[in-house]
């Protein structure tokens, strides 16, 4: 039996945080001791189901800092708080998400002769880190046993210093269960669905521009928005603006995602950059026919051109317009490309890149 401990900030609704709990929950159903470390307190519940095997631990380590003194102090503490948790759960292997978390990780781990996994999903390294931490992270990470990327476009992105420990490993896709299967419906016929954080990553305002532009012989079709955000006032506000209040719904966070999903007719992503993106992945195992921006990193590994799916340049609101308006006038395209899409299990399935987590541990470990 594997003891594989876990660190990521929290499980909110992200794509890292619904990764991380698909792995804990995979290991424990196959009878690895999993340990979770998340940085909130007990109060935040995990926006994704966890197996009742996998030992969550929220250490309360999420305090704001008012000034740099107590910044480096909350740190310090967080540091030594972690390192503690980390070695009571006397793990064989340590696998890190996300940035400031996987530093956090890497110092608190530092002479402890743990092999230690960080995973950086934010590949184009465009985060909102300060200049102090990203100095931080280039020194910290030489110090892991492995970096995880999820694409092999994320190379160009990296520092050659990494290079010898990267390791490239996508995220699993997850066939829907047919548990989410309802009669209740949520979306209305010729439904467009779109999902992800109301933040700039991730282009509804180009997306919403590019809705607007439609002919009129779509004038049939709504757009649905899953997710919430910083942005999500002044994308309803540009939504209004653009007269699109009665076709255009944010519907904020849902866990039940797959049920959008199987009741969509199309599915968009806008994004101007992305790490690795689950929600085009669930959507083509769900076999929608998609359209994606060709945006660093992610999409040019998921999808074939035309075949299941269709790509358009990053930040084209006139190419994004004339893609959706010939999928939302050609069933037949849409067929040929659902059908297509949904063989996307064959290569990021579960089994597969776990088979790959696992084979990494093991390489880590000797």
């Amino acid at each position: 039996m594997l003891k594989i401990t876990l660190v990521i900030h929290s499980l909110s609704c992200g794509g890292a945080e619904r990764v991380m709990s698909t792995m804990a929950n995979y290991w424990a159903n196959h009878n690895q001791q999993v340990t979770l470390l998340t940085f909130t307190d007990v109060d935040d519940v995990p926006f994704y189901k966890l197996d009742s095997k996998v030992d969550h631990q929220p250490l309360n380590l999420a305090q704001t800092s008012k000034s740099v003194a107590s910044a480096i102090a909350n740190n310090i503490a967080r540091i030594s708080k972690l390192r503690t948790a980390i070695t009571k759960s006397n793990p064989d292997v340590v696998i890190s998400f996300l940035n400031q978390t996987n530093i956090q990780t890497l110092l608190a781990t530092r002479g402890l002769g743990i092999p230690v996994i960080v995973s950086e999903r934010e590949v184009t390294l465009n985060s909102t880190l300060s200049k102090v931490w990203k100095v931080i992270r280039r020194w910290t990470y030489l110090s892991a046993n492995a970096i995880v990327l999820q694409t092999k476009a994320s190379l160009e992105y990296i520092p050659s210093q990494w290079q010898k420990t990267v390791r490239i490993i996508p995220n699993p896709v997850i066939i829907p269960p047919s548990s989410f299967e309802t009669d209740e419906q949520f979306l209305k016929p010729k439904s467009l669905l779109a999902m992800g954080r109301l933040e700039s990553q991730k282009g509804f305002d180009l997306l919403l521009r590019a809705f607007a532009k439609l002919p009129s012989s779509t004038s049939e079709w709504t757009l649905s928005i899953l997710g919430e955000g910083s942005l999500r006032q002044q994308l309803v506000a540009l939504r209004d603006e653009l007269g699109l209040t009665e076709r255009v719904a944010f519907l904020g966070k849902k866990p039940n995602s797959y049920q959008y999903l199987n009741q969509a007719d199309l599915f968009v992503l806008s994004s101007r950059h992305e790490g690795f993106p689950n929600v085009l992945c669930e959507a083509m195992a769900s076999g929608l026919p998609v359209i994606a921006t060709s945006c660093p990193c992610g999409p040019d590994e998921i999808i074939t051109n035309q075949v299941d799916g269709i790509l358009i340049p990053p930040e084209n609101i006139d190419a994004l317009s004339a893609a959706l308006a010939e999928l939302m006038t050609d069933n037949h395209k849409c067929s040929q490309l659902g059908t297509k899409a949904s063989k996307i299990i064959d290569r990021f399935g579960l089994s597969s890149v776990m088979n790959s987590w696992e084979n990494l541990i093991d390489e880590v470990r000797t």
